[in-house]
């Protein structure tokens, strides 16, 4: 149990790593105006995303081996469990907003940008302090 433990922990802290820098990306994307180094943030956006969707799917595929192999229970686990869902739709808006640039459509000031790569932070601050403390 402690191997899947510590691999869910390496996969989350991988996933959370892109999680933070595609968003970045999308703050620089959105204030540069050559189309050179669009396309160039373009193509390094795209590339992180591949890479950090299967990270994401082996996070998420080892907590649902440990919850359901190992019977954790508590609401803590509820609590996490909807910020996980948040976090996957998250995750799958960054995609979408990295087609929008792709395609040249994005709409969306690198202010917003700034304020958007704040959520995971927060997500990770709270499931953090939820797993560690178990406070239901």
């Amino acid at each position: 149990m402690l191997t899947l433990k510590a691999l869910h922990i390496i996969f989350v802290v991988s996933w959370f790593a892109g999680l933070f820098y595609l968003p970045r990306l999308f703050v620089n994307h959105a204030m540069v105006e050559d189309a050179a180094t669009r396309e160039r943030l373009a193509l390094m956006e795209a590339k992180l995303y591949r890479f950090m969707t299967p990270l994401a799917v082996l996070a998420i595929g080892l907590g649902l081996w440990l919850w359901l192999g190992y019977g954790f229970a508590g609401g803590w686990l509820h609590v996490k469990t909807l910020l996980v869902i948040g976090l996957v739709a998250y995750h799958l808006y960054c995609g979408r907003l990295m087609r929008d640039f792709a395609a040249g459509r994005n709409t969306k000031s690198h202010v917003w940008y700034r304020v958007f790569n704040e959520v995971p932070v927060l997500v990770l601050f709270v499931v953090v302090f939820l797993v560690v403390l178990k406070p239901f």
